[in-house]
C-alpha cells in the first residue's frame, strides 16, 4: 500500500510548524467549549476580529488579571446573572 506523497508532505509541514511554535515558546492547548462559552467566543470574534490564538491568549491573560485583582468572583457572578 503506497502512501500519498502529498499527505506525507503536508504532515511534515505541520510537524515543522508545530516545532517552530514550540521553539517560539508557544503551547498548543486543546479542549471542549460549552455552548455558552462558544456564544461568547463568537461575539468576541465578531467584535474584535481577533484570531483563535488571540482570543485564547487574551482570555487567559484577562482571566489572570482578574484573578490577581481579586475580581474572579465578581466576573463569575456577572456571567451567571447574564446567563453566559
Amino acid at each position: 500500500m503506497d502512501k500519498n506523497p502529498k499527505k506525507i508532505a503536508n504532515a511534515e509541514k505541520q510537524k515543522r510548524y508545530r516545532q517552530r511554535q514550540k521553539e517560539l515558546g508557544h503551547k498548543h492547548i486543546r479542549g471542549y467549549v460549552s455552548k455558552d462559552a462558544m456564544s461568547c467566543y463568537e461575539e468576541i470574534r465578531e467584535k474584535t476580529n481577533w484570531t483563535d490564538n488571540e482570543v485564547l491568549s487574551n482570555a487567559l491573560r484577562i482571566t489572570y488579571a482578574a484573578y490577581k485583582c481579586g475580581q474572579i468572583k465578581l466576573l463569575n457572578e456577572w456571567l451567571k446573572d447574564h446567563k453566559r
